[in-house]
């Protein structure tokens, strides 16, 4: 079940990155089940969160969007500065941060990331797939630890999305916590190529209700 708790002390950065090469066009705007990738992304999470921003890097194409949209804080860096400018540009102090090209984000495990942070007083709430891949953009951060954490990566020209990860307090939200939250175990699923695009299509057409 997806949750649409709202929270006023929760900022939602979404990752929207730039022209796709892979794809040859801008997957953020692909026609998804009727609408631009990108804006169902945001449709399914904007509702936990009182701020919304987009990162990208063509944002004259997002213009569409009911969200503010910004450039890297750091340009030329790939991954790790849209995470660093998340950081940067969010007002609160968490801050759920999603990849635009997850078409099935689960709220739910966002609002679990939430309340695990909120608990514990951890920086990062994490899932953490099998025993080494985590999904850092489909997870929750504390915004000030964690910028000054990827800053010092930065600097150290570590760019690794998780390279960071060990100079802060994780909490690792593993399978089984995950497949509760997410019971089809369709939240990581990402679109990096035209095949992969159709294949989530004709997921989403026989979960329209969800």
């Amino acid at each position: 079940m997806e949750s649409n708790t709202s929270s006023s002390s929760i900022s939602l950065v979404i990752q929207a990155g730039g022209k796709s090469s892979r794809m040859g066009e801008n997957k953020m705007l692909m026609q998804f089940l009727g609408v631009p990738l990108i804006e169902r992304v945001l449709e399914r999470t904007k509702n936990i969160a009182q701020e919304v921003i987009v990162v990208s890097n063509v944002p004259d194409e997002l213009a569409f969007l009911d969200a503010k949209i910004v450039r890297d804080s750091i340009g030329g860096l790939g991954a790790i500065g849209g995470l660093y400018t998340a950081m940067d540009k969010a007002s609160n102090e968490l801050v759920a941060v999603v990849a635009g090209d997850l078409p099935f984000v689960s709220t739910a495990i966002l609002n679990e990331g939430v309340r695990l942070l909120e608990l514990t007083g951890g920086d990062v709430a994490i899932p953490k797939i099998g025993r080494k891949f985590f999904e850092p953009l489909h997870a929750v951060y504390r915004r000030d630890t964690c910028k000054n954490a990827i800053f010092q990566a930065i600097k150290e020209d570590k760019r690794r999305l998780v390279s960071w990860l060990p100079s802060v307090r994780v909490i690792e939200m593993d399978d089984e916590l995950c497949r509760q939250l997410d019971p089809d175990s369709l939240a990581f699923t990402n679109i990096n190529s035209k095949e992969d695009f159709l294949q989530a299509e004709q997921i989403g057409l026989c979960y329209q209700t969800k």
